[in-house]
């Protein structure tokens, strides 16, 4: 999995009514950071739980992360000197680092001299805001060119959901994050969409042709509930060997027996695997507060929070796949609303799933040792 990338809310003009209506919806849609001046942090703590980056002039704030920048060099308002190593912005930075400060730089890319001084900046700091005017990709690929080798997270200005997802892909590599700068609160909520979606790769399905269905007596099962609502061809990537995972889907359609919880996947077994990045946990070890992968059909995936993991005795159903030559296996709850999914997109129950259905499941040649791949050969029956 990539690492993940970062919204950060710009929220430092405008009185404080506006100003607050950027970081409150930050907050509620799930923004990782704030920036704003040093005067506002103490506020931002009182809104709610949010990493705070605050424009400062000497360092007196309980900020997270000290930006510098802002009404000096970095801002584009005032002349940069002739020799960086007289650079205000620079100096601070270098203090603020031998202080053990998280620190950030700003600077306004007005033409190539304000690139090359972010990207002596960028050699300085944990983070470096770059904000584009007329040009902003071009910048972009040089910094990230330039700075790939430094330990420093390249920050780039937006002002919409559209330039964020184009900055985050820029170079394949993309910016470790954005700064949304906007008055428009559903563009924050459709950037914060933008940075999840970017952030993750997508998975590889195989198709899976069963060739085994079959009773066999009671065991524990998990049901994993998360704090996520999931739709029809959604659930998680659960089975018997960590290299072999069928998609089992949640319980997101009605049925006669029970109404929908589309929140939950009835994932199986408590030996069972279940992926949760690049790496595999067993079910039984889930619990409130973990982070597991939702994938739909499409291979497409992202996060989820489990919010409670219920685990029973309920009468078992033993399930058997070929993937090519491989052979999968996993072990469900036998009931009419545990449902993998099918080739097709579409749930299908094991209560009538039989030899010869074709099913949704991902597949490896990799052996995996504490959930993490390597290069050697396990056996799993």
């Amino acid at each position: 999995m990539k690492k993940k990338k970062s919204l950060w809310i710009k929220a430092d003009a405008g009185d404080w009514d506006e100003r607050k209506l950027r970081i409150t919806t930050g907050l509620e849609s799930g923004a990782d950071f704030v920036l704003v001046n040093e005067d506002d942090t103490a506020k931002v703590r009182e809104l709610g739980n949010i990493k705070v980056a605050a424009f400062v002039r000497e360092g007196s704030s309980d900020a997270d992360v000290f930006v510098v920048g802002k009404h000096s060099e970095g801002d584009g308002t005032n002349p940069l000197p002739s020799d960086f190593s007289g650079s205000r912005d620079i100096n601070l930075a270098l203090q603020l680092k031998d202080k053990g400060i998280k620190t950030a730089g700003y600077v306004v890319i007005q033409d190539k001299q304000y690139e090359e001084f972010a990207a002596e900046l960028g050699r300085i700091c944990d983070y470096i805001i770059i904000v584009g005017t007329d040009w902003k990709v071009i910048p972009l690929e040089n910094l990230i060119a330039g700075l790939q080798e430094m330990d420093v997270e390249i920050i780039a200005g937006v002002t919409n959901a559209e330039e964020t997802r184009l900055t985050l892909e820029t170079m394949e590599h993309g910016s470790e994050g954005v700064l949304l700068d906007t008055d428009d609160l559903s563009e924050i909520k459709r950037s914060v969409k933008a940075v999840e979606q970017t952030g993750i790769e997508e998975t590889q399905l195989n198709t899976a042709t069963i060739t085994k269905v079959r009773q066999v007596g009671m065991g524990d099962r998990v049901c994993v509930d998360t704090c996520s609502l999931m739709r029809v061809g959604e659930g998680m990537l659960v089975g018997s060997q960590s290299n072999g995972l069928f998609l089992v889907h949640s319980e997101s359609e009605d049925s006669p027996y029970v109404a929908a919880r589309p929140f939950r996947v009835n994932a199986g077994a408590v030996h069972a695997y279940v992926k949760i990045g690049e790496k595999t946990q067993y079910l039984s070890e889930l619990s409130a507060g973990d982070e597991v992968l939702v994938v739909n059909s499409e291979g497409e995936q992202w996060p989820a929070i489990v919010g409670r993991v219920k685990i029973e005795k309920r009468p078992m159903i033993l399930v058997e796949a070929k993937v090519g030559d491989a052979v999968i296996k996993t072990i469900l709850q036998n009931a009419e609303t545990i449902k993998l999914v099918g080739n097709d997109g579409k749930p299908i129950s094991v209560a009538v799933l039989k030899e010869g259905d074709e099913v949704l499941a991902y597949y490896e040649d990799t052996a995996r040792h504490f959930g993490m791949k390597v290069d050697e050969t396990i056996i799993e029956k």
